[in-house]
């Protein structure tokens, strides 16, 4: 991360040193929006769920697997999120292989 030193809100964010107080004191009329940082209304929030009380999703289980560097390459550069990309290959494979 590259950080320039002098910028005392971008350095404290990056040292995870946000005055949440501050901020929770900090009137709505001082709230700057952006079109990155958009306004919202209670109907955008209409259809939104709530996780608390919902089923975790299963745990996974960290293991050793030796693969091929050109597959793990590949995976990888699809971005983040590769080895949940590779779950679910073994997941469809395993589903289209069971014994009905």
């Amino acid at each position: 991360m590259n950080i320039k030193r002098g910028h005392g809100a971008t350095e404290k964010a990056a040292k995870g040193m946000t005055d949440w107080n501050r901020l929770k004191a900090m009137p709505d009329s001082e709230i700057v929006l952006t079109d990155d940082a958009p306004g919202t209304m209670p109907d955008d929030w209409a259809d939104a769920v709530a996780h608390r009380g919902l089923p975790l999703p299963s745990r996974k289980t960290q293991i050793a697997l030796r693969v091929d560097e050109d597959v793990l390459n590949w995976f990888k550069s699809q971005g983040t999120g590769y080895q949940t990309r590779m779950n679910a290959v073994l997941r469809a494979f395993r589903d289209a292989h069971e014994i009905k």
